[in-house]
């Protein structure tokens, strides 16, 4: 069971990566089956958000704070739970 506290989370950082998709190398296709993975999420693609923050958090390419800052909590909090 997923909480909902995570979901928010998830949620809240799928929208912040659609600005760092050309760091992460996404294609259009990749990018919007994460908005609208945002937009839909169910507890199912927790663990594909998951990997998303792994990739965002040790990436060299990202620069921007906020999103790291976002990849970690997620990660957190998916350990915490």
């Amino acid at each position: 069971m997923v909480d909902e506290k995570v979901m928010k989370t998830c949620k809240s950082f799928l929208g912040d990566v659609a600005a760092c998709k050309d760091d992460l190398d996404m294609s259009d296709d990749e990018n919007q089956t994460y908005l609208k993975m945002a937009e839909n999420l169910s507890p199912e693609d927790v663990s594909k958000v998951l990997e998303l923050a792994l990739k965002v958090r040790e990436s060299g390419k990202i620069k921007d704070p906020e999103v790291k800052n976002e990849a970690s909590k997620i990660i957190r909090a998916l350990q915490m739970s």
